[in-house]
């Protein structure tokens, strides 16, 4: 039991380490709590400092979630205690101790944690979680979809272990996205392709004008 306690808590701690704080600061010398959506997650990263900084900051996110379940697996734990490191993994990076507890919104630590647990269920709603963004625009949509898709991608699966899990980071997920619940409703939630497009026009007409200066 001592060593599954010490698990949970290198976990958590784990968790909290804000890679997006890290890059975005180191990268482009932003701070991303106080940017964008204020989240330290790859999408504000991604946002704020390019495509390949919140790629990086995607994968930093994944691993700190993968890693400490792979190594309760490893170790032979239960489903009970796999399920308190890997919860204690998304806690970390939603209240990261190192920031004062502001941290992201859970999608790539929660998905980070299936990996070595449900890879094709969690595939299966990866899988929907893009075509959504691609279809709407909207991220929040893909990784709301995703949360929620995911449980039932488990049950039909006969991954019935993790069942508890998956509800609990939905409903850690969705209370982190009440914002963006309430944006899609208002109408005024941030397209990822008009964001993306913008920048490309803004970025394109600085071009002309650095032109005609010369």
């Amino acid at each position: 039991m001592g060593s599954s306690l010490l698990l949970v808590l290198g976990s958590y701690l784990l968790g909290s380490v804000p890679w997006g704080l890290v890059i975005a600061k180191q990268a482009c010398g932003v701070d991303p709590r106080l940017s964008g959506s204020c989240s330290i997650g790859a999408t504000n990263v991604a946002r704020l400092c390019g495509f390949g900084y919140g790629v990086a900051t995607l994968a930093c996110d994944l691993l700190k979630g993968a890693l400490p379940v792979y190594l309760a697996l490893h170790m032979g734990l239960d489903v009970y205690w796999t399920s308190f490191v890997a919860f204690a993994a998304v806690a970390g990076h939603v209240f990261p101790c190192f920031t004062r507890f502001r941290g992201g919104k859970a999608v790539a630590t929660s998905i980070g944690v299936f990996l070595p647990l449900a890879f094709f269920p969690l595939l299966a709603s990866c899988s929907l979680c893009l075509f959504l963004i691609w279809l709407s625009g909207f991220v929040s949509v893909g990784s709301l979809t995703l949360v929620v898709s995911l449980p039932v991608f488990l049950a039909f699966s006969g991954h019935n272990d993790w069942l508890i899990l998956s509800i609990c980071l939905a409903l850690l997920v969705l209370m982190r996205h009440r914002e963006n619940i309430r944006r899609l409703h208002d109408g005024t939630e941030k397209s990822w392709i008009k964001s993306r497009h913008r920048a490309e026009e803004n970025a394109s007409e600085s071009g002309v004008e650095e032109k005609k200066v010369h």
